[in-house]
């Protein structure tokens, strides 16, 4: 029994360890400028969440994230307070299942409440700002013309301008999502004015990682909470948006198939395969 405890011991940490890792990436691509959406944490302005969707197909720890969007309205660097990020799963998953009726469709939208987050206040992630244009603009915006129905339809709220910033983030207390599709949702915390997320084409041009199909951008303020609308179908009309996001990490590979019929070779010579039944 003695001299089998080694090998025994030495198959059970391959079993254990029956993955390696790769890198994982995903982007929408750089700001299109089509629209900018509101994305804050109410503290001294109004609390606003917009989401856009990215694809897992193994396993996977998030390390890092980015997302570009505009300081508007006479929002100033040093009036960043805290920076969050949110997961969100795709409906009916954390939600009241039927919806309220209070909006067109909850069909592929995020959940009611978040899965998972991290936030700068609580150090679970760290930030860096980079100011990309000190002048920028977007075509369209969604602020405050967040509503429910009849009265979704806004056509949104004209064109904005802002000092352009991408926020680095990482992430200290890592993400780590199961294989399944997931809504980001990025949030700045201000004293003042407001944080609008930026655009990217849809359907994505020079981005990355698996995306099929590729969902719309939401979003949702305080007063629609827990329903949520799409920015393009049913607050624009007649369009769709991304939004200008990136995440990266390492997802998890299962080992080759000839290794697991090795390791189970190895377990018939050693007698630890399928039992005889007694007297056999």
């Amino acid at each position: 029994m003695q001299t089998k405890l080694i090998p025994i011991l030495a198959i059970s940490t391959l079993f254990a360890t029956n993955v390696h890792a790769t890198t994982f990436s995903f982007s929408t691509g750089n700001p299109d400028y089509r629209i900018a959406a509101g994305a804050q944490a109410g503290s001294s302005v109004k609390e606003i969440e917009s989401a856009d969707d990215f694809l897992l197909t193994k396993q996977t720890d998030l390390y890092q994230a980015s997302f570009t969007g505009l300081l508007a309205n006479g929002a100033k660097l040093s009036d960043i307070e805290n920076v969050n990020v949110e997961i969100y799963r795709v409906f009916d998953r954390d939600s009241v299942n039927p919806p309220s009726g209070r909006v067109p469709t909850r069909n592929n939208s995020p959940a009611d409440v978040r899965f998972l987050g991290r936030e700068s206040a609580s150090n679970s992630l760290s930030y860096t700002i980079t100011s990309l244009n000190a002048n920028a603009s977007a075509a369209n915006s969604v602020i405050y013309g967040i509503n429910p129905l009849p009265n979704q339809t806004t056509g949104g709220e004209g064109a904005v301008y802002g000092q352009e910033v991408r926020f680095d983030i990482n992430f200290n207390d890592p993400i780590s999502l199961a294989a399944n599709r997931y809504f980001f949702v990025p949030q700045v915390e201000l004293k003042n004015g407001n944080f609008l997320w930026l655009s990217a084409a849809r359907p994505i041009v020079g981005g990355s990682g698996p995306f099929s199909p590729d969902l719309q951008a939401w979003i949702r303020d305080e007063n629609l909470d827990p329903d949520w609308l799409r920015i393009g179908t049913d607050i624009v009309g007649g369009t769709t948006f991304n939004q200008a996001f990136s995440v990266s990490g390492v997802s998890a590979v299962p080992l080759p198939g000839a290794t697991w019929l090795f390791l189970s070779g190895m377990l018939g010579v050693m007698g630890l395969g399928k039992r005889r039944k007694a007297g056999a």
